[in-house]
C-alpha cells in the first residue's frame, strides 16, 4: 500500500509547491505589479509598453523555455502536455509580437543598452535551465512559466485593449492537467527536487525582470 500511496503524496506536494511558489513570488506578487504602475498609474501605458518590449526580449523568440523543455519529455503524459503548451506559446508569442508592434518604440529610458544586456543574460539563463539534463528541471521551469504566464497574460490583455486590439483566447493547458503532469513527473524525491529547482529559477528570473522594469519606470518618472 505504501508504494501505491507515495506517488500521490509526491503529486500533491509538488503541485502545491508550484502553486504556492507562483502565488508568493511570481509576477502577481511583485510590488511593481501590485503598485498599479501597469494599470492605474498615469504612465501606465508607457510602463505597459516597456513591459511588453522586455517580456518579448525574454520570451518572444523561438525556441522558448517550453519548446526546449518539450524535447526532454519522455513519458506520454508529459509529452502530450508539453506539445499542447508549446502550441499555445507559439500563439502567445504571436500575440506579444503584435502588441509590441502596435505599442511602438520602447519608452526612452536611461541605461537602455545595459537593461537589454541584462535581459539577454536572463534569456541565456533560461535557455540553460530549459535544456538541462537533470531530470525534472526543464519541465519544472516550463510548468512554472505556464502558471506565471496567466498573470502576465492579464497585462498583455490590458495592453491590447488599450491599443484597441482583438484579444485572442489563451490556450495554455488547464490547471488540472498541469497539476497532474507535475505530479506524474515528480516520481522520486530527487526528481521532485529538480522540478522545484527549475520552477524556482524561472520565477526568480521573472522577479528579476520586474525589478528591472520597476527601476526603469522610476527612472522615467524622475527624468
Amino acid at each position: 500500500m505504501s508504494q501505491s500511496t507515495q506517488p500521490k503524496l509526491n503529486t500533491r506536494g509538488v503541485a502545491e509547491l508550484l502553486d504556492n511558489l507562483v502565488a508568493s513570488e511570481g509576477t502577481g506578487a511583485h510590488p511593481h505589479i501590485k503598485s498599479g504602475a501597469l494599470s492605474s498609474d498615469p504612465q501606465a501605458m508607457r510602463n505597459l509598453a516597456d513591459a511588453v518590449h522586455f517580456i518579448g526580449l525574454l520570451h518572444g523568440r523561438y525556441p522558448g523555455v517550453v519548446d526546449s523543455a518539450a524535447r526532454k519529455a519522455v513519458d506520454p503524459a508529459s509529452r502530450k502536455w508539453m506539445e499542447e503548451a508549446a502550441q499555445a506559446f507559439a500563439q502567445e508569442r504571436a500575440f506579444l509580437s503584435k502588441i509590441a508592434a502596435a505599442a511602438g518604440p520602447v519608452p526612452s529610458t536611461q541605461g537602455q543598452a545595459q537593461c537589454e544586456a541584462a535581459v539577454a543574460a536572463q534569456r541565456r539563463a533560461l535557455d540553460m535551465l530549459a535544456e538541462s539534463d537533470r531530470q525534472g528541471c526543464a519541465i519544472g521551469a516550463a510548468i512554472a512559466l505556464t502558471l506565471d504566464w496567466r498573470t502576465i497574460r492579464v497585462l498583455l490583455d490590458i495592453s491590447a485593449q488599450r491599443l484597441e486590439m482583438t484579444v485572442p483566447r489563451c490556450t495554455l493547458p488547464d490547471l488540472r492537467d498541469t497539476a497532474r503532469v507535475a505530479a506524474q513527473v515528480a516520481e522520486t524525491p530527487a526528481v521532485e527536487r529538480a522540478v522545484a529547482f527549475g520552477a524556482q529559477q524561472l520565477i526568480a528570473q521573472h522577479s528579476g525582470l520586474w525589478d528591472l522594469l520597476a527601476a526603469r519606470a522610476a527612472s522615467r518618472a524622475h527624468s
